[in-house]
């Protein structure tokens, strides 16, 4: 069952053994992040501090990290579960389909009209509302890393909009605390928030932000889902939930924002002007470089009266927004093998901070698709700032990495099955060259066909002969062995 709000969410944690209250005093400047690093690194549980120094609202933190707290999160015992539900909502009727299989695609069309947002009149967010008071040094926001430029909003969902308000977008960008009214707003030039913002500053208008933290878990997964610019994450979460997110208008600026949140920050932005943001410790493992980003001036901060703050520590994985990361991998799943009809399975190591490498299995019928498949891959969307794909047979656990490594050293040549090329680099990848193009490139390790090689017959794999290892299998314990 859907959690609905953060609160049922910590409910289901805490009843599964998942989450832990911590009463003992915690402070916000580094103790909370190095404890959530530990409880990450452990598979430990989710943590609720209920003492923060300095502060009356509680801060929860881990509460995504893991698979299964995941699929709690989209409401399923499984995230491939999910996966396979919102495949078969989105699947369109083929061109040629006769009267009766369209007919059979209008329950799920009519699944998506019931998962658009809705407005209603009020909601818990705005059981307490701060303008001309609002401050941001009330909230226990926490400073992760000694290098960090300061305290950091990092689980915010933010909602923006084009001038025409045609283009509604909820993204997760972190935010910088400048001040008790004043936010960074960092965001890359190909999110589509940076994407509304430069609509806005053409217009040389302020353009209005709402950050919201909390409410349904499904909303935090949907603000980091690599959706194209246009196409509301507010569906997407509607989809998973099986019904509409209903909205409450903000106080001070023309947007909406989910009505069960815990804390919602009102705000604008003004084009013209920009400030020093970071460092800042990142899921690279590295601090990622200071640099001029937009301002958020406050407007208003309103939440519940007994409001939890929410929040997650970013850094080397394992970390919590790796699991976020990986549900996204198993989610667009099918939408990669609709548009890639060669792939099986795909895996986004945690190691690769999912944008470093790709180990990707195909179908193999043609020569040199696994060069086919790189090429489409480094095609699709965010897909374009991974370095290192390795292509393997659809026999191949792409999720067993050793498995993987040694189908590379096996089957591909460093000379003939390599592909090296260019195209976009992530901003965050430090290794990228500044003053050249950055690199890619793919492994070929897919046993050969002989037009690939010249001719030649590539060798059988060994196995055990099947009838030898079924008899084995049964007469174990007979042989005098264990298990």
């Amino acid at each position: 069952m859907a959690a609905h709000d953060l609160r049922s969410f910590i409910h289901r944690l805490e009843t599964a053994g998942q989450l832990r209250r911590v009463r003992a005093e915690v402070r916000t400047h580094l103790e909370i992040a190095e404890i959530a690093s530990r409880l990450v690194a452990e598979d430990g549980p989710a943590a609720l501090f209920e003492n923060v120094a300095g502060h009356t609202m509680p801060v929860l933190v881990g509460a995504f990290a893991s698979m299964q707290r995941m699929a709690w999160a989209l409401g399923a015992e499984s995230v491939d579960d999910v996966a396979t539900r919102l495949a078969d909502i989105l699947r369109p009727p083929a061109a040629d389909a006769g009267i009766l299989e369209k007919l059979k695609a209008a329950p799920r069309l009519m699944r998506l009209a019931a998962a658009a947002a809705k407005t209603v009149r009020s909601g818990p967010c705005h059981e307490v509302v701060h303008t001309d008071d609002a401050d941001l040094g009330h909230l226990p926001i926490l400073q992760c890393w000694p290098g960090d430029g300061g305290p950091y909003i990092t689980l915010g969902q933010v909602y923006t909009t084009d001038p025409d308000g045609g283009h509604r977008n909820v993204g997760m960008y972190r935010l910088q605390v400048f001040g008790a009214r004043e936010l960074g707003m960092h965001w890359h030039r190909d999110h589509d928030g940076a994407r509304n913002y430069a609509a806005w500053a053409a217009e040389r208008k302020e353009m209005p932000v709402a950050v919201a933290l909390g409410g349904d878990p499904i909303l935090t997964y949907a603000a980091t889902a690599p959706l194209p610019y246009g196409v509301d994450e507010l569906m997407l979460a509607g989809l998973i939930r099986g019904e509409a997110m209903h909205l409450v208008k903000c106080v001070t600026v023309p947007l909406e924002v989910p009505a069960d949140a815990e804390l919602v920050i009102e705000g604008t932005v003004d084009p013209e002007e920009r400030a020093t943001e970071g460092p800042f410790g990142d899921h690279t493992g590295y601090y990622s470089a200071a640099d001029k980003y937009p301002v958020m001036r406050v407007t208003a901060i309103t939440h519940r009266k007994d409001a939890i703050y929410p929040t997650t520590v970013v850094g080397r994985f394992p970390k919590e927004d790796a699991y976020l990361a990986k549900t996204t991998e198993r989610l667009f799943l099918p939408v990669i093998r609709a548009l890639v009809p060669e792939v099986v399975d795909l895996a986004l190591p945690m190691f690769g901070v999912f944008h470093n490498w790709a180990f990707v299995s195909i179908c193999k019928s043609h020569p040199y698709d696994a060069h086919k498949v790189m090429h489409a891959l480094w095609g699709l969307g965010q897909m374009k700032y991974t370095k290192f794909i390795v292509i393997v047979d659809e026999n191949v656990n792409v999720h067993n990495y050793e498995e993987v490594l040694w189908r590379v050293g096996a089957e591909a040549d460093p000379r003939r099955d390599t592909l090296i090329t260019t195209g976009p680099a992530d901003v965050l990848d430090h290794a990228a060259p500044k003053n050249g193009p950055p690199g890619k490139l793919g492994i070929d390790a897919t046993r050969k066909l002989p037009q690939e090689v010249g001719g030649q017959a590539w060798p059988e794999p060994i196995a055990s002969d099947p009838e030898t290892a079924a008899r084995v299998a049964q007469r174990w314990k007979e042989y005098g062995f264990r298990g």
